[in-house]
């Protein structure tokens, strides 16, 4: 991709940081539970009182920063412009290249990481549409690379906007310097939504979740679970704290099973054993053809 440039270490570390705190040595398939992570110790995890000072300051900045205002800017240049065109295991490479090798402090690539997931599902015998939607889970950072303003509308854990913010979000105090914090309808319990509205109809702050849900709703055959897993995996206030309950309907409880069953494939699938890639790439190719097209519109 000539001209694009961008801070690869920025995103990587900001991005690992937030990893290890929701990992920090460990939790839960599709209708069954999870086989891959029964020996992971899961003591400790999402431990955010003991997390480093980078990611407290990157919270503190996406609670000030995701607006009402700024997700109908962002939402509105999303659908006017192609930032690319390429296929996924294209973006896959491209992503990867957010990793710089010289930094020591550095966990997986992030190709790595989507190898790792979608095996931890195909090695649990998950469907297929499963096994791919993890192969592409985290493909929605390619939003840095295209030019995002910075980390905080890129990664970390998402949460409703244009209404009362939960106190099941992480640092909730921290959004106290968001002007929607004081608008006087934002700032009540349903704002500009109804009750029972559904999760369709709202916004959840702007990121790599939402950003790939919107390019692959209408290019991919992925069914709604899998799509449900891509838009809400960092969801984390609603499918882990049950947060936001009163703005969802009968659809999102039956998709929530979907969402928390996905939760551990990504978050325990981190491992120092590495994914053979050259090895690997025809089997997820051939995964890759059954529910995309050759080129995605990005």
């Amino acid at each position: 991709m000539p001209g694009i440039t961008f801070d690869s270490r920025s995103l990587d570390e900001i991005s690992d940081a937030i990893d290890e705190v929701n990992v920090l040595h460990g939790e839960n398939t599709w209708n069954e539970k999870a086989k891959f992570d029964t020996e992971k110790d899961k003591s400790q995890f999402r431990n955010y009182e003991a997390a480093c000072d980078r990611v407290k300051a990157f919270y503190k900045e996406q609670h000030e920063k995701q607006t009402v205002a700024f997700n109908l800017k962002v939402r509105e240049d999303f659908k006017k412009r192609v930032r690319a065109r390429m296929g996924i295991w294209e973006a896959m490479e491209l992503l990867n290249t957010l990793v710089d090798d010289s930094d020591p402090d550095t966990s997986v690539s992030q190709m790595e990481h989507l190898l790792q997931t979608a095996e931890a599902v195909r090695r649990d015998g998950k469907p297929e549409w499963m096994q791919v939607t993890g192969l592409v889970h985290d493909l929605g950072k390619l939003l840095h690379i295209f030019g995002s303003e910075g980390q905080w509308d890129v990664v970390g854990d998402t949460f409703v906007v244009g209404c009362r913010f939960s106190e099941a979000n992480i640092y909730p105090d921290t959004f106290v310097n968001n002007p929607d914090f004081y608008d006087p309808v934002y700032s009540t319990k349903y704002g500009i939504y109804k009750p029972n509205c559904g999760l369709d109809n709202v916004m959840l702050s702007w990121g790599h979740d939402e950003y790939l849900f919107n390019v692959l709703k209408c290019q991919s055959s992925l069914p709604d679970e899998g799509l449900a897993m891509i838009r809400y995996h960092s969801f984390y206030p609603w499918h882990r704290e049950n947060a936001y309950c009163h703005l969802a309907n009968e659809k999102d409880e039956k998709i929530l099973a979907a969402v928390r069953a996905f939760n551990p494939y990504d978050l325990y699938s981190k491992s120092d054993e590495p994914c053979d890639a050259v090895k690997l790439r025809p089997y997820y190719e051939s995964l890759i053809a059954k529910f995309f097209p050759p080129v995605i519109n990005w």
